[in-house]
């Protein structure tokens, strides 16, 4: 395929935006933008950090993590994905939600595909927790991890970001049944064992070595791969704190995991090991990272779609109001969704790029 690269001035947000809709969005010609600032002089660790990009957004994989192909589940085909349901800030007005399901395309869980969605509010500025199309999202992504691999997978692990304790059950009831309705829609009988893990990171514990001579670092962090499952954890809940990253500056955050389903009856070391090297596989660094990649991808995933929400008009009617330039979809409460998905949504061939990187 075509790739392009841009070098672009100071002060250049609102450029970007357009640059990654033109070429991705309608186009689907990979890109790479690039501030000129820090191109002058070039220092190796930017010209990597680059060149990583670049490498996956044309179909590379930066990341193997090989010992996680050693884990019992990954002998035979299983689909590894995360999820992210992002709302407007406050004083953002009208703005839809933005869902985001990625999914790994390759045995190794490196390779990920995207599906957007748009969900509107209920007129009163309240934003659904769930993720309403995630039957129809998950659909799209078990096709693709077909069309990639050639093969059904038998077993699904699904990381859910962006939930608060309270909505963990009602969100859970309402999802799991809908992916296994997406899954039965494919193929009569065909109903693989769903694992569905919620990562959370908004809360205040910290973890710190009862011995410092065993922390990591000044700031008394404990080492990378630290699980904490008992003590500080739920009674009731299968949950547990994994702290998967080095700590640069200050006391590191460790992620907190609860397990609200698993029909694949993983042993907890199981599933901490493959929580842990899931960690390692993003494509932006050669570092671990705080929370698993495809977790990590869904963000990015939500906030370039957000990006292109500026073309957009909203007021507090039900939905967008009007667009900047042709005006379609003019007058209050309009039902415009569908023209702010087909606005956010990346070409059919970038879906399977890891475009957002």
């Amino acid at each position: 395929g075509i790739n392009a690269e841009y070098g672009l001035p100071r002060n250049s947000a609102g450029v970007y935006p357009r640059i990654k809709n033109v070429f991705e969005n309608v186009n689907c010609i990979s890109t790479q933008c690039m501030e000129l600032k820090n191109l002058k002089p070039p220092k190796p660790q930017t010209v990597g950090n680059i060149l990583q990009k670049i490498n996956t957004k044309i179909g590379g994989t930066n990341n193997i993590a090989a010992d996680m192909m050693n884990i019992p589940l990954f002998k035979r085909p299983v689909i590894i994905m995360g999820a992210d349901n992002s709302h407007p800030a406050q004083g953002e007005g009208n703005r839809p939600s933005i869902t985001a399901v990625v999914g790994s395309m390759d045995r190794h869980a490196c390779r990920y595909g995207t599906q957007i969605s748009v969900q509107k509010t209920d007129g009163k500025k309240t934003h659904s927790y769930i993720i309403e199309d995630i039957g129809k999202l998950v659909k799209n992504t078990l096709i693709k991890f077909y069309q990639s691999v050639k093969i059904k997978p038998e077993r699904i692990i699904f990381y859910r970001d962006g939930l608060s304790e309270g909505q963990y059950h009602h969100v859970m009831m309402y999802e799991v049944s809908e992916i296994k309705k997406a899954c039965a829609s494919l193929e009569v009988g065909y109903n693989p064992p769903i694992t569905y893990v919620v990562c959370q990171k908004r809360h205040h514990t910290r973890l710190y070595c009862a011995n410092p001579r065993d922390a990591q670092d000044r700031s008394g962090n404990v080492p990378a791969g630290t699980v904490v499952d008992r003590d500080i954890t739920s009674p009731v809940n299968f949950d547990f704190y994994l702290n998967s990253h080095q700590g640069i500056q200050g006391t590191n955050k460790p992620a907190k995991y609860t397990v609200l389903v698993d029909e694949n009856k993983m042993p907890a070391d199981m599933l901490y090991t493959m929580t842990y090297h899931l960690c390692h596989v993003y494509a932006r660094c050669t570092r671990s990272v705080s929370v698993p990649a495809p977790v990590y991808y869904a963000r990015l995933a939500t906030e370039r779609a957000r990006e292109h929400l500026g073309k957009f008009v909203f007021d507090d009617s039900d939905g967008a109001s009007s667009t900047v330039s042709g005006g379609a979809g003019r007058g209050r409460g309009g039902p415009n969704i569908e023209e702010v998905l087909r606005a956010i949504s990346p070409h059919d061939n970038t879906k399977n790029k890891m475009y957002w990187v």
